[in-house]
């Protein structure tokens, strides 16, 4: 038997036979004419072209066109998956546990220097764990408890999930036995689920994994759109393949937000700080002219409309942060501000001010990923974490702070301090540690969503992105003015492959993730654009900060103002 599942090929001359014997003269005319024709040369794929066959055929049985598959197999001369295989693949969703079982042994022999013990054991198990919950389900308790006793135990094998297993015989019905295993049933469903995970220790030329060809097909995509120059929407369905496959993906300019569809006049004075909230659906700006305000986001024409004006920063707002439900808000200001505000954004209401000493400077604040405490810091080395009543939980001596930022983990927290460094510390176990050095001092960063890259605003240099785990840079962002004024970026798109940032040059600056140079610059404003913010779930809308006192909103071409 080949190995690879082909039958053996055979060409015309090998099944014609060879030509004349000794002693054979020439044949005559009417001899000629009655010999038949030799068989056709059957068709010679190479490896490639025999894998695109069987993928081909494959998604043609998916989508119910089993005699084209079965035609194309015939035609090639390819084996859509091993023979034992299929054998396998009809017992198992049969629900014929015993015939499986010899299957499975039959692949072994086929493959043993392929599949190692351990990877038989596992298959085993599986198809065992399907037999003994289709029998609880059946009410067939003797034999369910034949199964765990006498063929899973033996196998020595997740002892805590036979453990696990062991335990479904207390289920008072089938509901429960539903509800408690997360289980589907007997049928095609939890069969076609346990063939999966049998087909992840088989070698792919015996068995394919399932829906392949789509599978490749929405790697290809995703890989071109992750490489589009200005992609920033999320796929419109749960299949990666939502858009055509006849050319490559490629998104024009025109639905970029790189185009003016708004400015908000409403401050009187410098705007420092801007952020969409994580639902999207709000806009916060903070001012030199001790108000933030509250914009409502229109998803469907991306205009901004005032909500609400929050009075009474006395010292202006330098930085907001969003808690991670966009319930909360979170106002600190410059270097000489030791308050700190929190705003019930479901009210509109200060919900407290913190002010624990006049000699604090609270300047940078951080929402855990939770969302029922948060950070905060300044330049005079105030360090602290609080509950949602502004109760100071933890306090870390000596920490100059003037930037701050939550990680995933919900443990530690990211400064940036005036030693050009960005650390971790554990306010749990009191240790911290450094991650990043910098040559200059670090004005401003912030976090990727997942918490695996940190993006940096340098004085004097620009926007630097690292790589935290492994402590590394990765990139140097240029063409931006960056001295030592605190200039804000951002990630953003759906993917977050894109970076924009402000620059004291009065411009906005976006690059591709993986490009140094900037893929659009955005002019519009008059002084220092000191933050934007990328909305991070209409990805067509990104919002700018600047000295000027306004607000300029960038969206698609369809939705830009006209002068």
């Amino acid at each position: 038997m080949h190995r690879n599942g082909l039958p053996p090929q055979v060409n015309g001359d090998e099944a014609g036979g060879g030509g004349g014997g000794g002693g054979g003269g020439a044949q005559s005319p009417s001899a000629n004419a009655a010999a038949p024709a030799p068989p056709p040369d059957r068709l010679q794929l190479d490896q490639t072209n025999q894998e695109i066959v069987r993928l081909i055929g494959q998604h043609l049985k998916s989508v119910g066109l089993e005699r084209s598959a079965a035609q194309l197999m015939e035609e090639s001369g390819c084996h859509l998956e091993h023979p034992a295989a299929a054998t396998f693949r009809q017992h198992v969703l049969q629900g014929d546990w015993t015939k499986a079982d010899h299957d499975l042994q039959q692949l072994h022999e086929l493959l043993e220097n392929d599949v190692d013990a351990n990877s038989l054991v596992e298959m085993k198990f599986l198809l065992l764990e399907q037999k003994y919950l289709e029998y609880l389900e059946a009410g067939r308790a003797l034999d369910a408890l034949h199964v765990l006793r006498n063929e899973l135990t033996p196998l020595q094998h997740h002892t805590p999930r036979v453990h696990q297993l062991s335990s479904y015989m207390m289920c008072s019905d089938n509901r429960d036995l539903y509800h408690r295993t997360k289980w589907t049933g007997a049928g095609a469903v939890s069969r076609g689920r346990v063939l999966e995970r049998v087909q992840n220790h088989l070698p792919a030329r015996v068995m394919l994994p399932p829906a392949r060809l789509m599978a490749l097909l929405g790697q290809a995509l995703a890989l071109q759109a992750q490489r589009c120059r200005y992609h920033t929407s999320a796929p419109t369905s749960p299949s990666p393949l939502h858009t055509t496959l006849l050319q490559d993906h490629n998104c024009p300019r025109e639905r970029f937000p790189m185009h003016p569809i708004q400015i908000l006049n409403d401050h009187c004075d410098e705007v420092w700080f801007c952020k969409f909230s994580p639902d999207g659906l709000k806009l916060a700006t903070g001012s030199k002219d001790t108000t933030v305000i509250i914009w409502d986001v229109d998803p469907q024409t991306l205009r901004l409309t005032q909500r609400k004006t929050l009075e009474g920063h006395l010292f202006g707002a330098s930085f907001l942060a969003w808690s991670p439900n966009s319930n909360y808000l979170i106002v600190v200001g410059p270097e000489d501000c030791h308050e700190l505000w929190i705003w019930n954004m479901e009210t509109d209401e200060l919900a407290f001010k913190m002010s624990h000493s006049r000699d604090d400077s609270l300047t940078a604040v951080a929402w855990h990923r939770d969302g029922n405490k948060f950070v905060t810091g300044g330049m005079r080395g105030q360090f602290y974490q609080c509950n949602l009543e502004g109760t100071i939980l933890y306090s870390w001596e000596g920490v100059r702070v003037n930037a701050l930022a939550c990680p995933a983990d919900g443990r530690t927290v990211l400064a940036a301090d005036t030693h050009h460094r960005v650390r971790s510390y554990d306010f749990e176990d009191l240790t911290d540690s450094n991650l990043i050095q910098e040559e200059h001092p670090v004005m401003a960063f912030n976090l990727n969503p997942s918490g695996t890259l940190a993006l940096l605003n340098v004085a004097t240099q620009g926007v630097n992105l690292w790589d935290i785990s492994a402590r590394a840079l990765v990139r140097r962002y240029r063409g931006l003015s960056q001295g030592h004024f605190t200039i804000h970026s951002c990630f953003g798109g759906a993917n977050q492959d894109f970076i924009a940032s402000g620059s004291e040059d009065n411009k906005v600056y976006i690059w591709h993730i993986r490009g140094e140079e900037p893929i659009a610059t955005l002019s519009g404003h008059s002084r220092t654009v000191n933050c934007v913010s990328w909305n991070p779930v209409y990805h067509g809308l990104l919002a700018s900060a600047s000295d000027d006192c306004t607000v300029r909103l960038w969206g698609p071409a369809s939705a830009a103002i006209h002068d």
